[in-house]
């Protein structure tokens, strides 16, 4: 089984370079971040991956002329909604604009993963990753936090789904071996410091995800 990889939170050439095997690359435009990365800037990054290696623009609570303005500079093939939009805002989304949606859905508990069905209609994509800490600087994602994998353990959906939550080289594997994913996504777990990837670790965490057969 090949386990597709996002990298996400790019926002450096080296770090683009070292992802361009990934099937996913995701762009962060949310201020807070220090992954935040401008959308012409983005688009120069984009640039130098694949064309198979999908564009992900990931946003939190996005207005439209933030939108509008990623689909005409990055031409995202998807947009990750990693806010508290609601099902009937993510339809309008993908209607409006014509974009893919991956809705990332935030898990602390088994109940958490009940969230996804009001998505099934609208999303392409389910992003599980963990609950932000109860903190002030706490960020919707990238906060290198886990949730219990073996919660995601034969649990099936409607649409195909990502891990991510505290995701590094040294554990993928096993995240994997737990929940079943087939899809795995990470950020902070492949950086030197916050907002800075390290293109040895992608290298590492792409290894680990796909081991040889």
């Amino acid at each position: 089984m090949r386990v597709a990889v996002k990298i996400c939170g790019l926002n450096a050439p080296d770090a683009v370079d070292a992802a361009s095997s990934a099937d996913f690359a995701g762009f962060v435009f949310f201020a807070r971040s220090p992954r935040h990365v401008e959308p012409a800037a983005a688009r120069d990054l984009a640039a130098r991956l694949p064309s198979a290696v999908k564009r992900v623009a990931v946003v939190v609570d996005p207005d439209d002329a933030l939108l509008a303005t990623l689909v005409a500079t990055l031409r995202p093939d998807f947009v990750q909604l990693h806010g508290r939009e609601t099902p009937e805002r993510a339809a309008a989304i993908r209607g409006r604009f014509g974009l893919g949606v991956i809705k990332a859905i935030a898990v602390g508990v088994p109940g958490d993963l009940d969230a996804a069905d009001a998505f099934s209609p609208v999303a392409d994509w389910f992003l599980f990753d963990a609950k932000p800490p109860k903190r002030p600087d706490a960020l919707p994602g990238g906060n290198a936090t886990r949730f219990d994998w073996a919660m995601l353990r034969g649990r099936r959906f409607d649409r195909p789904w990502l891990l991510s939550g505290g995701l590094e080289p040294a554990n993928v594997a096993e995240a994997i071996a737990v929940s079943g994913a087939r899809a795995v996504d990470v950020s902070s777990g492949v950086e030197a410091a916050p907002g800075r990837k390290d293109p040895a670790r992608i290298a590492a965490f792409l290894a680990a995800a796909r081991p040889p057969a």
